[in-house]
């Protein structure tokens, strides 16, 4: 079966060396209300981070 993952919302934010935490701790928290977050470098500026909620 194909599990479909909606995209809820996305930022930029500057880029902090601790800010994985914070997502890694939502994942953790809110995994049983099927959201996920994600965090990636921004790939036209290193200084930024993308931020995205997920619905699984």
């Amino acid at each position: 079966m194909e599990q479909r993952v909606e995209i809820l919302s996305t930022v930029k934010v500057n880029h902090t060396s601790d800010l994985y935490k914070i997502v890694d701790s939502l994942n953790r928290t809110l995994k049983e209300q099927d959201l996920m977050f994600g965090l990636a470098l921004d790939q036209k500026n290193e200084e930024k981070m993308v931020f995205t909620i997920y619905r699984t």
